[in-house]
This record gives structure tokens, sequence and C-alpha cells, in this order.
């Protein structure tokens, strides 16, 4: 790894110690498992008592004159870094998606297995979840789920180097993923409000739930699953909300 490799690998590690990471939280049945995140620290309060959290099972969802995803997503090194709680893959400036009027960077995506959407109560075995953000700071994510099926090449440098070690990070050199294509290739979309998944569980973020699917094989979702057997938070309450299926 060259010096400014190290720099950059440095660099997204203290941005996951800053973003709470070092909180004992699990996805566990016990002490610090989903059921007792607000638990662990006050400022998770939002996972026990918001009213519209995320996951959700996806069923009943009204059809919509919806707009169209406007993808941006460049090509760019991968830099991974494990957090203790997924494999996130942290995206340079200059990918973005555009819906109706609204424009949002894609900062990273990362994995949860098995999905943490279920449709008409079904997971599917992977998902990932591309983050977004506008310039107000709201958060947008796109899931895409995953079947198992053929490799997913785009994904293929990913799931080749990820970090084994909780707190490791690497920028593989010469590598390139395209986020492109790693999406299925129709984009129509369930639309929601909801929550981050993990904590601290902020609510406000404009989900949309991708109705496509890509694949992994099943060696890609076993070297995933090696790290990470089951990082899913259990599906939530809709409390009235509308789901929206784009036409």
């Amino acid at each position: 790894m060259t010096r400014s490799a190290a720099v950059l690998v440095c660099a997204l590690l203290a941005t996951s110690r800053a973003l709470g990471d070092d909180v004992h939280w699990t996805y566990g049945q016990g002490h610090g498992g989903p059921a007792h995140w607000s638990e662990v620290n006050p400022e998770f309060a939002s996972c026990a008592i918001g009213k519209r959290q995320s996951p959700i099972d996806i069923k009943d969802a009204q059809k919509a004159s919806l707009p169209a995803i406007q993808f941006n997503y460049q090509a760019g090194p991968p830099k991974m870094v494990n957090n203790g709680h997924t494999i996130q893959v942290t995206w340079p400036p200059g990918s973005s998606i555009t819906v109706g009027d609204r424009k949002y960077d894609l900062l990273q995506f990362h994995f949860h297995t098995p999905s943490e959407e279920a449709i008409a109560g079904k997971h599917t075995p992977l998902v990932a979840h591309f983050v977004h953000k506008d310039t107000e700071g709201k958060l947008a994510v796109v899931a895409v789920l995953f079947d198992v099926g053929p490799e997913n090449v785009a994904l293929k440098p990913v799931f080749a180097a990820m970090p084994a070690k909780a707190g490791a990070g690497v920028a593989p050199e010469g590598v390139q993923v395209d986020p492109m294509a790693v999406l299925p290739a129709k984009h129509g979309y369930y639309e929601f409000e909801g929550s981050l998944t993990t904590p601290p569980c902020s609510e406000g973020v404009r989900w949309f739930v991708l109705q496509n699917r890509s694949t992994v094989s099943q060696a890609q979702l076993a070297a995933f699953k090696k790290l990470y057997p089951n990082n899913a938070r259990p599906i939530q309450p809709l409390n009235g909300r509308t789901v929206r299926a784009s036409m």
C-alpha cells in the first residue's frame, strides 16, 4: 500500500470511529442487540420510540406515477472498511442520483445478510444499501436486493479484498469498481419514509428499494457471511406509512 493509500485508510477508520462505531451494539439477542439498542446510548432513543423505522416488510404497495431515479454513478477505486458491523465501501465525490428535483450525492454502500427489507414477507440472501446525502444534509438510500446466481462481476474486487478484522481498512491499488454495473437492468422501485437501520436509527431517510434484483454467486455470499453471518435488523412496524411503487 502506498503512503497516500495508507493515509486514506486511516482517515476512513477515524470517520468510522467518529460516527460512533466504538459504541457496543450488536445484532445478537442479548444486551446490545436490536431489541436493546436504545439502552446502549441515550442518542439511540429513536431505535425504540421512532414511528418511521426501517427496515419494513413491503406489501400492498400503492402503484403511483413516480419520477425515475436518474443514476449518475461513476467508476472509481473501492475504499473498504470493516467497521465491526458490515463491510462499507466509501465512494469518491462525483457520483449521485436525481429523483424529481432532488439530487443526492453517493457517500458509500454496504451490505446486510439476509436482506433487511422483505418483499411480501420474504427476504433475499443479501442486500446492498447505497447511502446518499443532498445539500441540505437529508439522506436517501437505494437498496439493491441480491439472489444467489451468477457471479457479480462488478463486485468481484470488493468480495475478494474485504478486510477480515474489525477496524481494518484497505484501498487496493489499480482496482476500479463501477456501481452502475451492480444495479439490476431495470430501476423501478418502492418508496417510503424510514430511518437508518443501525443506531442511532435517525428518521427522515428517503428509501428507494429497487423492485428488480441483482445476483451474487454462492461463493461471494459465503465470503461475506464468513465475516457477518447475520447483520440484519428485524422488520419494524409500518405504523400507517404509505409505501408507493413506481409504474
